[in-house]
């Protein structure tokens, strides 16, 4: 199965013809809270449509949005998604982040991933994003990793939040690993 495009995500529905998408103004990060995903069931189907949209609709031999529900309501292999978290205000979801095995066959020693990290389009630019990293920081933290992996088109987000340029892959694409703070 092809990986996806990009941690970061691809240009909003309608592609670049019709322009980058204008972040919404800012607003106050207080109402949003960060939650796994396996605590909103009601959930599975909006956070699998948002990734099928955002990584594998134009990905040949893709993931399916039925496979992303079915593995995100918890029916993947053992081991295969560490976590999954959802952003939320006022429970409506509004982006989600993974911690997964591996994103990229031809990269096995690397691990855990960092993976499909995207907030509805409307929502971009508010912080969300970098609200959605840190908490998987701080889980795979938790969880005793020292580091994540993840790939992107997109590194300057990434960058901001500490992660380093490890491996370009492609034109314009980077594996990125992402150093975690002491718990």
């Amino acid at each position: 199965m092809p990986p996806p495009r990009s941690a970061r995500g691809a240009p909003p529905q309608g592609g670049a013809a019709s322009g980058p998408a204008k972040p919404a103004p800012r607003r106050p990060l207080g109402a949003i809270t960060v939650e796994p995903l396996e605590r909103h069931p009601q959930h599975v189907g909006v956070v699998a449509a948002l990734v099928y949209r955002e990584f594998w609709a134009d990905v040949e031999d893709g993931m399916t949005e039925a496979e992303l529900r079915a593995v995100f309501g918890g029916d993947a292999p053992p081991g295969r998604v560490l976590a999954s978290l959802v952003a939320l205000e006022h429970d409506v979801p509004l982006g989600c982040v993974h911690l997964i095995d591996n994103d990229d066959r031809s990269l096995p020693e690397l691990y855990p991933w960092m993976a499909a990290m995207v907030v509805v389009p409307e929502r971009r630019g508010q912080g969300i994003g970098s609200l959605l990293v840190r908490a998987l920081m701080r889980e795979a933290r938790a969880m005793g990793f020292e580091r994540l992996w993840f790939g992107t088109d997109g590194p300057g987000f990434y960058e901001r939040l500490g992660a380093q340029k490890h491996l370009p892959k492609g034109r314009d694409f980077w594996i990125m690993t992402l150093p975690l703070p002491p718990a």
